[in-house]
């Protein structure tokens, strides 16, 4: 194993560490959080209310020294209370600019269904390009730049279902689930007293994340691989329930997540299981089925999971790959 490899499960241990001394459980959801910050890729929590979205959010963030905002969309939040505003400065005789809550490297948009599509939209650019751009300027974010965007699945009085533009943006779609009986113990044990999560302590440093980054995006992946991932692709363009198939900005998404996959796993090439291991959470939320298949619960899910059983696997990377 490489000084750069281990560097790189050494840190992700260190940040699992800190958030789980806040979060019983939950180890493929957290393990999914740190491959979409090492992948620079951002996360879609949806689950009902109550289950520890918001909060693992802020354990990530209080895990990793970067700064932190939280927005709560709400139907009245405007773009540019997003984005900021110029402001006109008495003293000085000059317009300002007033930098808003996206200038961070972690933001956390609670509840982002909420937010009319004009506001919605204020995310597309920063999302995709890192950067902003208002009246006629453009600002680029610092890196690291991970939005994690929480929704209620359930309500729909007052909410605004994100499009598909927007669900592209985010590398994983991510349920936390109820706890275990067992977990619901610990939970009422940690939390009996007071939140642990003021005793949270830095666990990495941006240039730490920047440069997991920078190492997963050198991993590599053999060209069978390669191929069965596009087949993958491929099969939701071509199935019949489907209306809109997976992307290419989807299957560059899955590999993103793979690569960090395969580092989390202690290798330096992907391997089918990778691709296998994300492509419910890259892909599904990346589909448009056709009518009369979308009220079905997890529909899109249960066909990516149909096509991973059907589709042919690479036995073994190619060594080119190592």
């Amino acid at each position: 194993m490489s000084e750069s490899l281990q560097t790189v499960r050494s840190l992700a241990d260190r940040v699992r560490t800190q958030v789980n001394r806040v979060i019983v459980g939950k180890e493929d959801v957290i393990d999914r959080l740190l491959i979409a910050l090492f992948s620079s890729g951002h996360v879609l929590l949806e689950d009902v209310p109550g289950t520890g979205k918001t909060l693992l959010a802020k354990a990530l963030a209080h895990s990793v020294g970067v700064d932190f905002k939280r927005i709560q969309f709400t139907p009245d939040l405007l773009p540019s209370d997003l984005s900021g505003i110029h402001f006109y400065n008495q003293r000085t005789s000059e317009f300002e600019f007033r930098p808003g809550p996206l200038f961070t490297n972690l933001l956390l948009a609670d509840e982002i269904n909420r937010a009319t599509p004009r506001t919605q939209s204020s995310l597309l650019e920063c999302m995709e390009e890192r950067q902003i751009s208002i009246d006629g300027t453009t600002h680029r974010l610092r890196r690291p730049f991970l939005v994690i965007a929480t929704q209620n699945p359930v309500e729909s009085q007052g909410t605004f279902p994100l499009p598909e533009a927007q669900l592209d943006r985010f590398l994983l779609k991510i349920r936390m689930g109820y706890p275990s009986r067992s977990e619901g113990l610990q939970i009422l044990k940690r939390f009996r007293q007071d939140n642990p999560l003021g005793d949270m302590t830095s666990a990495a440093s941006a240039h730490d994340i920047t440069e997991a980054q920078s190492f997963c995006a050198g991993v590599t992946a053999a060209d069978d691989v390669l191929t069965y991932l596009l087949s993958i692709v491929e099969a939701t363009r071509e199935h019949s329930d489907v209306a809109v198939g997976v992307s290419p900005r989807g299957s560059q998404a899955l590999l993103r997540a793979s690569q960090v996959h395969a580092v989390l796993r202690g290798r330096d090439f992907v391997t089918p299981d990778d691709i296998k291991a994300l492509a419910l959470p890259v892909l599904a939320h990346r589909i448009v089925l056709k009518p009369g298949l979308r009220v079905r619960p997890q529909a899109a899910e249960a066909l990516i999971s149909r096509l991973l059983e059907e589709l042919p696997v690479p036995a073994e990377p190619s060594t080119s790959a190592r």
